[in-house]
């Protein structure tokens, strides 16, 4: 495949994923939009987050990314080539460019294979490699990750959390990837191993020149890894840009909900705290006009008619906000 050095490494566009639901046998199916048109572009080497309660779609975003959902609408660009077309050739590399790190290191790693054969499997199915090839090639990772090569022969049950998360971390890494999408990789883990993980991927990041897409609730990481932050709700995204100014200066009422959630330890960049009322709305009966608008301490008329669409301000941040305006 050519490289297209004008274009991001990824750039999705207007991205949608709807489910349909039937309530009773005779009623016709209702959609639910776990996402509904979300666009954005990730360069080589960077760190998006997508942030936002549960429920915002974010899971729903990063399983599309990696094709274990099929996008209802949208593009989805690698280098300037669409990855959604159905073509062998593009498949394969989109398996082998894009991968993922569940958030539970105890559910997503099979308890009857040992740490060797779960680390060899996507060489197996994707490579031609010869067995001592890829045992060399996992006892390379092993190393990469932190792991010693003599668990290569014991089963995930022997492991601690944090040990569990690097071994998914480096089955992620096997096919050598561009992007890697991790989704809640560091909130099943205790906090005294969440850093120690989060420094792994780091260091991995700048090692082989990865670029992330960071599933997150937890702010006070996504300050610490993110580049770029992509604030969602219901299914669309709210507020988007660079992580220091998004946090320096939230401009959505959500961002500043959210963000005022967070807790900080120096007294000059606490906030004073804004407790939001009510429910996240259902996405099979989502509010008229802007989504957010029952939970808004600044909502309008406006707000409860028309749908706010993203728009880009001077520092470069895209909001979808009339207050805003």
């Amino acid at each position: 495949m050519q490289k297209n050095n004008n274009a991001p490494l990824l750039n999705a566009v207007d991205l949608k994923k709807y489910y349909p639901v039937k309530k009773g046998i005779f009623s016709k199916p209702q959609l639910v939009k776990a996402v509904d048109g979300v666009s954005f572009t990730l360069e080589t080497g960077k760190t998006l987050a997508v942030v936002g309660e549960s429920g915002c779609g974010k899971s729903t975003l990063g399983r599309m990314l990696t094709m274990i959902e099929r996008p209802t609408e949208g593009d989805l660009f690698y280098n300037g080539q669409n990855f959604l077309v159905n073509d062998k050739e593009v498949e394969a590399l989109r398996r082998q460019k894009i991968q993922i790190v569940f958030q539970n290191p105890y559910a997503s790693l099979n308890p009857r294979k040992k740490v060797g054969a779960i680390l060899e499997e996507p060489l197996l199915i994707n490579t031609s490699l010869s067995a001592s090839e890829r045992k060399e090639k996992v006892l390379e990772m092993m190393s990469k990750v932190g792991l010693k090569t003599e668990f290569y022969d014991r089963y995930p049950h022997m492991f601690s959390g944090g040990q569990r998360q690097r071994i998914a971390i480096a089955r992620g890494l096997m096919l050598d990837p561009d992007i890697v999408v991790a989704d809640e990789p560091v909130s099943a883990l205790d906090v005294s191993v969440r850093a120690q993980v989060l420094n792994l991927m780091m260091d991995l990041q700048e090692e082989m020149g990865l670029s992330y897409v960071f599933i997150s609730h937890d702010l006070s990481v996504v300050e610490h890894i993110a580049d770029e932050v992509m604030v969602m709700y219901l299914g669309r995204c709210v507020e988007q840009g660079e992580t220091k100014t998004i946090f320096s200066n939230p401009r959505h009422p959500y961002t500043q909900a959210l963000l005022s959630a967070t807790p900080r330890l120096e007294k000059e960049h606490r906030r004073e705290r804004i407790k939001l009322v009510g429910e996240l709305p259902s996405p099979l009966n989502p509010p008229k006009g802007c989504a957010f608008n029952a939970r808004c301490r600044f909502a309008t008329e406006r707000c409860q008619q028309e749908r706010p669409e993203l728009k880009t301000y001077e520092d470069g941040t895209k909001i979808a906000c009339f207050i805003v305006e």
